[in-house]
C-alpha cells in the first residue's frame, strides 16, 4: 500500500531511503522519510526542529553515511560570522606573495590586487567547502537557533541558490547541490525568510515500541527483558517535570550501562539504580528530586504488559 499521493516508483524510493537509513544506524518513520526524500528530490533544505536529543543530528550523519557522501557539518553558536562559517583570506599567505612578487608589478609599482584575491587564497570553511565539493555532500547547520538573526540573513543566500558571493572574486557556485539539513532546538523563535527557504519536520520523542526498536538495533547483545524494562522507565521518566529531559543517546548510555553491569532486566535494588542514573539525569535538579521511593513508583508495574502484548491488544482495539 502506497502513500496517497505518491506513486509506485516515489514510494519505493522512499522505501529504499528508509532501508538506507536503517542499515546506517537511524531507524525513520514513514513521515520523517518521506519529508527527507522530498527534499532530496526538490533540492531544498530540510529544517529539523525538536528537543535535545531525539535524533536530529544522528539523521544527517546516518544520511551521508547511506549515501557515502561527504558529512560537513557547522556548528552554530552565539556570535558566529563569515568568517567562520563560509571563508575567509589566508593574509599570511597574502603577505608571502606580496613580499615574493615585488618584482612583478603594474605601472603604479604596485602588486596586482589580483593577484592575492584569488580563489587559490581562500580558506574554506564549512558553507564554502559544501558547495565546493566535487561529489555528494550532506550539509548539516547544527542548532541554527544559538546563531544570530544576521548570520540567518548572510545564509538564505547559500540555502535559496546553493552559491557565495565573495566581494573581491564574484560569486562561487555550487559545483554539485549539498542536501542540507539544518537542525533547531527552539531556543528562539527562526525567521520566516530561513524557513520559507526549507522544507520542515517536528521530530518528536519516538514512541515505545520505536525506540526499543533503536536501542535493540545499537544493542543487539543486550536482553530484551532489560531493554524493554529500560526504555519502559525512560519513557516514564520523561513525563516528569525535569530540567533536562533525556533522549535517545541518553536512553543508549543507560542501557549499554544495566549492560556492561551484568544486568538482564531492572534490578529489584533501587540503590544499584540510582547509581546508574547520571546516564539519565544531567542536572542537579533532576538527580535530587529523584529518590529512592519516586524511582520505585516509576519502576512498579513495568512487566504488567509486555510490549508484544500491547502490541496485540492495540491492534484488536484497532480492527
Amino acid at each position: 500500500m502506497t502513500t496517497p499521493g505518491l506513486s509506485a516508483q516515489p514510494a519505493a524510493e522512499e522505501r529504499l531511503l528508509r532501508e538506507r537509513l536503517q542499515r546506517a544506524g537511524y531507524l525513520a518513520d514513514a513521515d520523517l522519510a518521506t519529508t527527507v526524500w522530498l527534499a532530496s528530490v526538490l533540492q531544498r533544505p530540510l529544517l529539523l526542529e525538536g528537543d535535545a536529543g531525539v535524533g536530529k543530528t544522528a539523521l544527517a550523519t546516518a544520511l551521508a553515511q547511506s549515501q557515502n557522501a561527504v558529512l560537513v557539518r557547522l556548528q552554530c553558536f552565539e556570535g558566529l560570522d563569515l568568517a567562520q562559517a563560509a571563508y575567509e583570506w589566508n593574509y599570511g599567505r597574502q603577505l608571502m606573495a606580496i613580499r615574493m612578487g615585488e618584482s612583478d608589478k603594474d605601472a603604479a609599482g604596485r602588486v596586482r590586487e589580483s593577484d592575492v584575491f584569488s580563489r587559490e587564497y581562500l580558506l574554506e570553511r564549512p558553507l564554502l567547502r559544501a558547495i565546493s565539493q566535487p561529489s555528494p555532500c550532506v550539509l548539516l547547520i547544527d542548532e541554527i537557533d544559538r546563531a544570530d538573526e544576521a548570520f540567518e540573513a548572510f545564509l538564505l543566500e547559500v540555502l535559496a541558490d546553493y552559491q557565495i558571493t565573495v566581494p573581491e572574486i564574484g560569486t562561487i557556485r555550487a559545483t554539485h547541490i549539498p542536501q542540507v539539513i539544518l537542525t533547531s532546538n527552539g531556543t528562539r523563535e527562526l525567521s520566516d525568510a530561513l524557513r520559507r527557504r526549507c522544507l520542515y519536520h517536528y521530530l518528536d520523542y519516538p514512541t515505545l515500541a520505536r525506540e526499543i526498536a533503536i536501542v535493540k538495533a545499537a544493542l543487539p547483545e543486550a536482553d530484551t527483558r532489560l531493554v524493554e524494562d529500560a526504555v519502559q522507565f525512560v519513557q516514564r521518566l520523561r513525563r516528569e517535570d525535569l530540567a533536562k529531559i533525556p533522549g535517545i543517546a541518553e536512553t543508549l548510555d543507560w542501557v549499554k550501562a544495566l549492560f556492561q553491569m551484568r544486568h538482564t532486566h531492572l534490578p529489584e535494588d533501587m540503590s544499584a539504580v540510582l547509581g546508574t542514573l547520571g546516564c539519565l539525569l544531567k542536572t542537579r535538579e533532576d538527580r535530587f528530586v529523584m529518590g529512592t521511593d519516586r524511582l520505585r513508583q516509576l519502576v512498579e508495574g513495568r512487566r504488567t504488559v509486555g510490549v508484544a502484548e500491547n502490541n496485540t491488544e492495540q491492534a484488536k482495539a484497532a480492527a
